[in-house]
Formats: C-alpha cells, structure tokens, sequence
C-alpha cells in the first residue's frame, strides 16, 4: 500500500485523531522536502521509537532572507513520497503554502539571544521564520516526540528554547549529522555544487576536525581556533568563509575562551551554495 499523502490541516488532524486513540505514540519529523540519507536518519529513529510517524514536507517562506535561495531551493515531491515510503513513515504531510499561510501572518516568534548569533547575523529573520513555522507545525500534529538532526545545531537549540519557554508538550529528539566518506555534511543543498566546488567543500569540515583537535591539545583561545580556522579555509580558492565560531553550546553564544564543552559552527559559500557544520569539542579531561 502506497504511503498516505496529506495536504490540509483538517484532513491531517482526523487522522492523527484516529491513531490517537489506538494509543499511538505519534513522531513527527519536519522537513523541507529534497529528502536524502540524513533525513532519512531521522525518520529511522522516530520509526523506531514511536507507532506512528509524520513527515512533514513544506519549503517555509518566511525562514528565507534571500528570495532567490527560496526559489532555488530543489523541490521534488514525488522523489520524496517514494523516500518516505521506504522509510516506513505513515503520513507525509504535504501542505500548499496557502494552507500553512492563510493571508499574511500577524503572529511570530522570536526566541530571542539564542538566534542572535551565527546564522542569525547572516540570516536576518531566518530563526524567527524557522520557529514560527515550527510552533505551527506542533500546534498542527501534536507530536510526543520531534526528530532534527545536529547539523542544524543552532536551529536545535532555538527549538529547545522555544519548546521551553512556551511549555510544548514535545520531547525534542537530537540526530547525529550524516556525513559523506569525505566527511562533508549531507545537505540538500549539496547537489547544486559544481564538480570543482564539490572537491573544496570539505574545507569547513576539515576546519572544525582541525579546530576540535587544537581545543584537546589544550588551545582556549577563541580568537586564536578562529584564526587558524581561517588559514586553513584560505587554502581553498573557491571557499569564502562568512563565519567561523566557537560558541555556549546550549545558548549560541560565542566565548572568548573555552572553559568547557563549546560548539564549533561554521558557514561558508561556493559559487552560489551556502553550507554549514558544527561540532561539539569538550576539555580533555585532567
């Protein structure tokens, strides 16, 4: 039996409603569809932790600064259903942006120091479009658990602020980044890289494995990682480095100084492409 494709709100609620009441533990992962092996890590943990599974499909407007990202951004419907499928999910959610955004919104939400930094400097708005859209979609499918994977650290934890400080009633369920044997992240973005850009795509990664090893080397200079960080990435002609930082792994906040577990993040730009990666370094221990 082919997989059950919703495209309202009322139609996805019944639905719910009916496995509700067999008990359904429901999981819901929210994605802007371009499906590949890292969603499909966390549809395989929230099948295997839950009875009942959501994928949500829906390219969000309002997290988009840049109107020509959005329009380039790859949609492929049919491809993803398929994915879906195979991955066992129950439900794909698949909305119009006229059934998520009746009229032009009113309503948003800001989650304030955690969305200031990093992406939200060269991303204004990104984060407030991103919970926005989140907190609609928990209002919408009422999941017990939600699965997002780490290679979106900051947008991680703008959800767990928010969940938070507005009492969702949602476990949030963090999934290990996917990588590609040469360690870049998998991105859906990725496939617009050209063959040359793609060879040089593993700067930021090598960055951050360089910049992890450093800090368990004993170096606590912010501004010194950052440093080297940018030589490194300099060796790439046709990498140009937005940011580099070293920040407090739960409020996003970049430290002078590691005192302790800090997350390393990072964006960068090729040609038209821009891709980010983080890693978590803590102290060796003493």
């Amino acid at each position: 039996m082919s997989i059950s494709t919703v495209k309202t709100i009322v139609e996805l609620r019944r639905r719910l409603r009916e496995a509700r009441c067999t008990g359904a533990l429901i999981g819901a992962v929210p994605t802007m569809g371009a499906l590949h092996a890292g969603h499909g890590g966390l549809i395989d943990r929230a099948r295997a932790e839950c009875d009942f599974v959501v994928v949500t499909l829906f390219v969000n407007p309002t997290q988009f600064n840049d109107p020509a990202d959005y329009a380039k951004y790859p949609r492929a419907l049919e491809a993803d259903l398929a994915f879906c499928e195979s991955r066992r999910a129950d439900i794909v959610f698949a909305p119009a942006e006229a059934e998520m955004y009746a009229g032009a919104p009113q309503t948003s939400v800001n989650v304030g120091e955690v969305a200031e930094f990093m992406e939200g400097l060269f991303r204004p708005g990104h984060f407030r479009g991103v919970a926005t859209v989140v907190a609609k979609l928990f209002n919408i499918v009422a999941p017990d658990k939600a699965y997002f994977g780490e290679k979106d650290a900051q947008q991680l934890a703008v959800i767990r602020r928010m969940v938070a400080d507005l009492n969702f009633p949602v476990e949030i369920v963090e999934v290990p980044t996917v990588r590609e044997p040469d360690g870049l992240a998998l991105s859906s973005r990725n496939a617009r890289l050209t063959p040359g850009e793609r060879a040089q795509a593993t700067a930021l990664h090598e960055a951050l494995i360089a910049a992890q090893s450093q800090i368990l080397a004993g170096e606590r200079s912010s501004a010194e990682l950052k440093r080297l960080a940018g030589e490194g990435i300099a060796r790439y002609p046709l990498v140009h480095l937005e940011y580099f930082e070293i920040a407090d792994p739960n409020r996003m906040v970049p430290v002078a100084e590691v005192s302790g577990p800090v997350r390393i993040a990072g964006a960068i730009r090729l040609g038209g492409v821009r891709l980010i990666d983080n890693m978590l370094a803590a102290l060796a221990a003493s």
